[in-house]
């Protein structure tokens, strides 16, 4: 509640329109590209076997990233970065998207802004691999630019796909960018 306190404050709505905004982006089966969203309170992770068979596991979507060409992206990159941590982890963060570190490893948030989150992250008395760090883009953008408009629109549906499946009690977002999309 003080991390959707801190960002209604930020942008003048409330902290039940963030909360309204963000189950309304969780339950939004069709841009998940699912089928049925289950058990939309945002408590429990969800399973392959909860989800149901045609809900692919996060190394499925994985693999699913790395050969994606939806958009300009896709020729530019050197790895994809389609996030890493605990399927189960009930704290996920979503940045903007890879910088040339993260392009090279195909990991999110191992550059200079990952080494401060991760410590960041053991300050809160957690594991890096016990939450989920991943970016609304999942190829790094030339020189790292904004995100353009038709990338996020390729690329946010991995996303809210992710969300989905991993089904986080907390959502942070690391920066204006990442809040603007997943916030809309």
């Amino acid at each position: 509640t003080g991390c959707l306190r801190g960002a209604t404050r930020a942008h003048g709505g409330d902290v039940s329109d963030v909360q309204r905004a963000l189950r309304a982006w969780v339950e939004d089966a069709e841009a998940f590209g699912i089928e049925e969203v289950v058990a939309p309170p945002l408590v429990q992770p969800a399973t392959e076997a909860q989800s149901g068979a045609g809900v692919p596991s996060l190394e499925a979507m994985a693999e699913e990233i790395a050969v994606c060409t939806r958009c300009a992206l896709s020729e530019t990159r050197t790895r994809t970065v389609p996030g890493q941590g605990s399927a189960a982890a009930r704290i996920m963060f979503v940045g903007e998207a890879p910088g040339a570190d993260e392009d090279r490893q195909g990991l999110a948030f191992v550059g200079r802004a990952g080494q401060l989150l991760t410590k960041m992250i053991v300050a809160m008395g957690l594991d890096r691999d016990k939450v989920f760090i991943a970016n609304v883009l999942k190829c790094r953008p030339p020189g790292n630019r904004d995100p353009a408009p038709n990338e996020v629109d390729r690329c946010l549906p991995f996303l809210k796909r992710q969300v989905a499946l991993i089904r986080p009690e907390i959502l942070v977002a690391l920066g204006g960018h990442a809040m603007k999309n997943l916030l809309q």
